[in-house]
């Protein structure tokens, strides 16, 4: 893939590895970015400079339409999707759920908006030189983390539901390619988890994740697996309830505090 002269739009562009991404691809080609608060984007927009914004959320399918016209008025050119926007918590299910909206927020945000955001904007990518769409997963697709049961469910659907897209556009000229980080230094990594729930996980620098994917990307490397990443794949293969019971050591200390808490 070529990595100058796109025009790239970013959902969750505010903060994290979107945000990242933004700052290092901008250099180089027009980057839109998207995200649900005014303020952080604008306060993206003041750090980075060279970035335009949207305000959207790609929970909303109404909001994905009126993107969409939006941006391919504005912005004609525009040939390159990441889908970035995610969420992750930490959710117990041992005693069920109060609220079963809630409960799903992962689903709706970091799965259903990344096929929302494909289905919406594939016909304008096909007509453009050099399209491409680039999903954002997880290692926690291979091996789920027993704290984050929700988020590593969407996660493992954006990986299969990349696979599958990839191979129904194979005969045209769209690129699809994943990227699987593994825990980053990021406000998602930290938001809603604590030293206990975390142990000794040593999290990847955002910095150096986006330049690898980048780098990547360019040599058309279409599954990106950077540091842990690539472990996780292969202990899903080789030894899933060794990788299972390793993420889970610190996940089940969280979830017995979590249910002394509520007794």
């Amino acid at each position: 893939m070529k990595m100058t002269g796109n025009t790239i739009l970013i959902t969750g562009g505010s903060s994290g590895i979107g945000k990242e991404l933004a700052r290092q691809l901008a250099k180089d080609n027009v980057v839109i970015i998207t995200g649900r608060d005014r303020a952080k984007l604008e306060a993206t927009r003041a750090e980075l400079g060279n970035v335009h914004v949207a305000q959207s959320d790609v929970d909303d399918p109404n909001a994905i339409v009126v993107l969409y016209d939006t941006l391919t008025r504005e912005f004609p050119a525009l040939n390159v999707l990441i889908n970035n926007a995610g969420i992750m918590r930490k959710v117990s299910l041992r005693d069920g759920a109060d609220d079963l909206t809630d409960l799903v927020r992962e689903i709706e945000t970091d799965l259903n908006g990344p096929i929302r955001m494909v289905a919406q904007f594939l016909p304008h990518l096909k007509k453009q030189k050099s399209p491409t769409i680039v999903n954002v997963s997880s290692g926690l697709a291979f091996v789920p983390y027993p704290l984050s049961p929700i988020y590593s469910a969407a996660k493992a659907g954006v990986h299969a539901f990349t696979v599958a897209l990839r191979f129904q556009l194979k005969k045209t000229n769209v690129k699809v390619f994943e990227l699987v980080p593994p825990a980053t230094e990021t406000p998602l990594f930290r938001g809603d988890f604590d030293e206990q729930d975390l142990g000794s996980v040593k999290a990847m620098d955002v910095r150096k994740l986006a330049a690898r994917a980048i780098s990547l990307m360019e040599k058309d490397v279409l599954e990106i697996r950077p540091g842990l990443s690539n472990v996780l794949k292969l202990l899903s293969r080789f030894a899933p309830v060794f990788a299972l019971n390793l993420l889970g050591q610190t996940a089940q200390a969280s979830l017995d505090r979590i249910a002394a808490a509520r007794t």
